[in-house]
């Protein structure tokens, strides 16, 4: 056959068949996370989530308007080192060529990584690192679905309020201890700036070290200072140590308040066992939330890894349904046309949607304007402990009363 036969044959079969031009296309994601280190199990559980997610839209038929392409997953452990966030945001871009990148997790490697992005033109998702700097430095590739710091200490401080109104109860004094990387760092500061008007005294503001193996040191200067309130920022490992040292030592403010992280970790609730029991913890979604689609979500995530998806996981499952729903109204993989698919996102429904709050869509910064979070207790209600959405009111587990103040050890 002539090649002009040939050529004439190859453009009558691409517009008969015009998906074929994409069969083979591969949408590819690089995700940075904390895989090893002392975050590795919130970075596990994102993988997870995002794993699960991606199963289910390739399952569904890809990206239609891609000719149905599927999603290619790779990952890169950060081991929670900003240096290495950076090096293998190079990595991803430069060679291999990834459309997207999602991560970090850890705010200190998020932040680094996510000005590599900016630098190349590469949209970069952020699905949960609270640093309010992160979408504060005027990009315009970089979207966050969390809440950001300012958002969680702002709803744990009017928590507080909320509950000393409702029971009756009188708070006076605050310790801040917390985890002294960028995260609790940054958490802290916030905190700093909300105590004015609130009504509490600072007792004590302690950082401290998440690679600590004896918090004994720490647990008795939090007994000498006698706060009312406690707000810790822990990761998984040093979360644990440090509850089961209060216990050990009897320490029992009224009020222990977490930051999501280490205590909303599934190993926490083992690692800890009744004396995590009335501690509260300030999260973006628990497995009680009333959403479409929220209970099967969690059922099948517990069925194949054997914990409900907590906070941060659900904000990565999510994350991966808003790209494909990016990548739909795209129709490309070219970087410019993707990242105005994400800055124009109004996502209010679908399969991925089980998170508490009604939408995603951004602000002119990147920050997801609709991020929500609630308060939970730990309790034990007969059938072992759990994490039971207590605040806002409005979306209390219906017959749930929670107990506050705590009562002593």
């Amino acid at each position: 056959m002539k090649r002009s036969h040939l050529l004439a044959l190859a453009m009558i079969l691409c517009m008969a068949f015009p998906a074929m031009s994409f069969a083979e296309t591969i949408v590819k994601v690089g995700n940075i996370l904390p895989l090893s280190g002392p975050s590795a199990s919130v970075g596990q559980q994102g993988k997870q989530a995002r794993e699960m997610a991606i199963e289910e839209i390739n399952a569904a038929g890809g990206i239609k308007s891609l000719g149905g392409a599927k999603i290619e997953m790779l990952y890169a452990d950060s081991k929670s080192d900003p240096n290495v966030g950076v090096t293998e945001a190079e990595r991803f871009i430069n060679t291999e060529k990834v459309h997207v990148i999602t991560g970090a997790w850890n705010s200190g490697v998020t932040y680094p990584s996510t000005a590599v992005a900016e630098r190349y033109g590469i949209p970069y998702i952020v699905p949960v690192s609270v640093r309010d700097t992160i979408t504060e430095r005027g990009f315009k590739n970089v979207f966050r679905i969390a809440a950001k710091d300012s958002w969680w200490t702002r709803d744990q401080f009017t928590f507080l309020k909320d509950m000393q109104a409702e029971f009756g109860e009188e708070l006076k004094t605050v310790a801040f201890v917390y985890e002294n990387g960028d995260w609790g760092t940054g958490f802290a500061a916030q905190w700093k700036k909300l105590i004015e008007g609130s009504g509490l005294k600072v007792v004590l503001d302690e950082p401290y070290s998440s690679s600590a193996t004896d918090l004994t040191p720490l647990v008795n200067k939090i007994r000498r200072a006698r706060p009312d309130v406690l707000l810790l920022v822990s990761n998984a490992a040093d979360a644990i140590l440090l509850t089961n040292t209060l216990a050990d030592y009897k320490v029992s403010p009224k009020v222990i308040l977490g930051s999501g992280g280490g205590h909303a970790d599934p190993t926490f609730l083992s690692g800890c066992g009744d004396n995590a029991r009335y501690i509260f913890d300030i999260v973006e979604w628990e497995a009680d939330v009333n959403k479409p689609g929220a209970k099967e979500a969690n059922e099948k995530y517990r069925a194949k890894y054997g914990t409900n998806l907590t906070g941060e996981a659900v904000d990565a499952y999510v994350a991966m349904y808003m790209l494909a729903d990016a990548l739909e109204r795209a129709g490309s993989l070219e970087p410019a046309a993707l990242r105005k698919a994400l800055a124009e996102t109004d996502l209010k429904s679908g399969p991925g949607m089980i998170v508490t709050y009604d939408a995603i869509k951004f602000d002119a910064s990147g920050q997801n304007e609709n991020a929500a979070l609630s308060i939970v207790q730990i309790n034990d209600l007969g059938k072992g402990l759990e994490r039971i959405t207590v605040w806002p009111k409005g979306a209390r587990r219906a017959g749930y009363t929670p107990v506050f103040p705590m009562p002593k050890k």
